[in-house]
């Protein structure tokens, strides 16, 4: 299968004797693998013209790709899963994940995952893509999580992540209700020793930033909604559990506490917000609230715990 997808820029005064190798990196946010694969494939131009990625260029000139690749189709087979799509084009397919499942293939879980799904729908539109996930959530973890068509919008994405442009928001119960209505956690995270999948709070951690704001009050719990500013694994779960007030129904974090309202962590990624990497226009993409959480929270509200 082709993928078949044009970039164009109209340089300005300010890029008088750059290289093309340099608008194509900063101003179409070309990665160097993609430059590599366009120099093999004839796919970059100048002013109509095939040329060198160390040309010079000037004001008014026309840097112009043409991104024409051959993908193989990756070794995950199609499955017909159910997926709840939010928003597809030709670049991407947003998706609203339900709760219970892994999003790509693992040696614990080689089948049965939405990567597998996705799959199964591309190849139902007669197209043999290869599965680029943007975002990645927690198998009990609900909500947006995105898959690129192509290389180029999977790391525009994950660029916009890295400088803070791509936003994502998650509504969460918790356990408690904290002292202030909102706030910001600030605490590193790292990998817990001897361990495969815990994180802790750690002065040698990663740099770990969680936004939150106290959505609804309840006797002995409340919605907060987060906002990360950086995506370490298990982020919201390891903050909200080291500040003392844990997700409800995360038996990861939360061991001694096996909520009866809920079946899996009570956390939901409900919006996301990005610019379209092709369309440059700014996207906001919602996730309705699944049917567990919902009903956890009607327990709640009346004070059924």
């Amino acid at each position: 299968m082709v993928v078949d997808m044009e970039l164009k820029y109209i340089a300005k005064e300010k890029d008088e004797n750059r290289t093309v190798k340099s608008i194509l990196k900063s101003e179409l946010g070309l990665s160097e693998r993609l430059i590599k694969k366009l120099k093999n494939t004839n796919g970059i131009f100048l002013n109509s013209l095939p040329v060198y990625v160390v040309s010079r260029v000037q004001p008014g000139d026309l840097v112009h790709v043409s991104i024409e690749l051959e993908e193989k189709c990756e070794d995950i087979i199609p499955e017909n899963i159910h997926i709840d799509i939010i928003f597809e084009d030709e670049h991407m397919i947003i998706l609203n994940k339900q709760p219970g499942i892994v999003v790509h293939p693992t040696v614990s879980h080689p089948s049965g995952t939405i990567a597998n799904a996705v799959m199964y729908h591309l190849s139902e539109m007669g197209k043999n893509l290869k599965v680029r996930p943007v975002s990645r959530l927690d198998r009990d973890t609900s909500g947006v999580i995105i898959f690129a068509k192509n290389p180029y919008v999977q790391t525009s994405l994950v660029r916009q992540m890295a400088s803070n442009t791509f936003i994502k928001e998650y509504l969460g119960i918790v356990w408690g209700v904290p002292d202030k209505m909102e706030g910001t956690i600030d605490m590193p995270i790292e990998r817990k020793p001897d361990t495969i999948m815990l994180r802790h709070v750690s002065e040698t951690g990663k740099p770990s930033v969680t936004h939150y704001e106290v959505l609804k009050t309840f006797d002995n719990a409340a919605l907060l909604k987060f906002v990360l500013e950086t995506g370490r694994t298990h982020q919201i779960r390891v903050h909200c559990q080291a500040t003392g007030h844990p997700i409800i129904g995360d038996t990861l974090y939360f061991q001694e506490h096996i909520s009866e309202i809920i079946a899996r962590q009570a956390l939901h990624s409900y919006k996301v917000s990005f610019i379209h990497p092709v369309t440059a226009k700014p996207m906001e993409v919602f996730a309705s609230l699944p049917d567990d959480m919902r009903r956890a929270l009607e327990i709640l509200e009346n004070k059924h715990v």
